[in-house]
C-alpha cells in the first residue's frame, strides 16, 4: 500500500470499464492490465494513455503479466465468459470457477500480498473460490459483493421520492443474483426511516417497495436483453472499493466476505455483507439488528450458495 497500484486480471467490459473510471477519477497511480489476449491488453493501455492529458492526474498504465501483481496493493479479478441473455449468476459458476482457480494460481505465484478483489460472476461462489485456493487471510479476499445492487437500490428509492441518491442509506445483502434482498428495517432518507417518510410524503407509498425491490432484482437481465451485458455500473463501484481500499476511508459497502458466523446463517460462505473497508481489506463485518423475514431471507440465501459451494467440492 505504499503506492496505489491496481492490476486488473481481465480487460473485457467490465475490467475496462472499471479501467477507464478509474483514470477519469485518478484513483491510482500505477494500472497493469493482464489478459490471455496481451494485444488486446496492450492496445486497451495505448487507448487509456492517449487520454492522460485529460484525466486529473498522472498515472503509468501498461499491460503486463502476472508478474506485475508482485508489488500491487491490489489485483482486480474481471476475467470469465460473459452472462448469457436468460441465464442466472448461479449457471455461470461451471464456467467461470476453474477460469479464477488458474488466475489466482497465476497470481500468487507471484509472490502476492496485498489484496484480492473479485468481480467475476456469480460473484459470491468465485470470491470463496478465490480466498481457497490463494491462502490469503480472508480479510484480503473480497467480492464486490451486493455494491452494485445497493447503488440501483438507492436509485430506484431516490428516483421515487426526488432526493438525491447519496442522501439515501438502505442496503441489498445476500448473493449478488437472484436470493438478495433489501433491508428494509435498515433503510433511511437521511436520518429518517423509510417508513416514516413513506407515511410523510405522497411520492411514495408502501406498495412501492415490493416493485422497486424487483426492479433492483431482475436490473441484469433486463439489461442484458437490451445490451448484452453491464458493465459500466460494476466499474464505478469498483473504483468506489478501491478507493475506499487505498485511502483508509473506514467506509461501509455490502461487499462479498466470509461471513464466518457474525451474522446467523451458513458461516462458511461469502456473501454481501456490510464491511468497513480500509488499507488492511475487510476491516470488521457490521452486524445490523435484522427482522425476522429478513434473517429468513438471508438464511435462504446463504444456503443457496453453500449448496452450489457444496456442488463444486468446496
Amino acid at each position: 500500500m505504499e503506492r496505489s497500484k491496481v492490476v486488473i486480471v481481465g480487460t473485457g467490459f467490465v475490467g475496462m470499464s472499471y479501467a477507464y473510471a478509474l483514470v477519469n477519477q485518478g484513483a491510482v497511480e500505477e494500472l497493469v492490465l493482464i489478459d490471455i489476449d496481451h494485444k488486446k491488453a496492450e492496445g486497451e493501455a495505448m487507448d487509456l494513455n492517449h487520454g492522460l492529458a485529460f484525466a486529473p492526474r498522472k498515472m503509468n498504465i501498461r499491460a503486463g503479466g502476472y508478474e506485475e501483481c508482485s508489488d500491487a496493493g491490489l489485483v482486480v479479478i474481471t476475467a470469465g465468459v460473459n452472462q448469457k441473455e436468460g441465464e442466472t449468476r448461479i449457471h455461470l459458476l461451471e464456467r467461470n470457477a476453474h477460469i479464477i482457480k488458474s488466475v489466482v494460481k497465476n497470481i500468487m505465484a507471484s509472490g502476492f500480498k496485498g489484496i484480492l478483489l473479485v468481480a467475476s460472476n456469480p460473484v459470491d461462489i468465485l470470491a470463496y473460490v478465490a480466498w481457497k485456493e490463494s491462502g490469503l487471510p480472508k480479510s484480503r479476499v473480497i467480492g464486490s459483493g451486493t455494491s452494485l445492487d445497493t447503488a440501483r437500490l438507492r436509485y430506484e428509492i431516490s428516483n421515487k421520492v426526488q432526493i438525491d441518491p447519496r442522501n439515501v442509506h438502505a442496503y441489498i445483502l445476500g448473493e449478488h443474483g437472484d436470493s438478495e434482498f433489501v433491508v428494509w428495517s435498515n433503510a433511511n432518507i437521511a436520518a429518517k426511516p423509510i417508513m416514516d417518510v413513506i407515511a410523510t410524503m405522497d411520492e411514495i407509498e408502501f406498495e412501492d417497495l415490493e416493485r422497486i425491490y424487483q426492479r433492483v432484482r431482475d436490473a441484469a437481465y433486463e439489461i442484458i436483453s437490451r445490451k448484452r451485458a453491464t458493465y459500466y455500473g460494476i466499474g464505478m463501484a469498483l473504483v468506489r472499493i478501491t478507493t475506499a481500499i487505498f485511502e483508509n476511508e473506514n467506509r461501509i459497502m455490502p461487499v462479498s466476505v466470509l461471513n464466518d458466523g457474525v451474522f446467523p446463517c451458513e458461516p462458511d460462505v461469502y456473501i454481501g455483507l456490510p464491511a468497513v473497508l480500509n488499507r488492511d481489506g475487510i476491516h470488521h463485518i457490521v452486524k445490523f439488528i435484522l427482522s425476522e423475514e429478513e434473517n429468513e431471507k438471508l438464511r435462504k440465501s446463504a444456503s443457496i450458495l453453500r449448496e452450489n459451494l457444496n456442488a463444486i467440492g468446496y
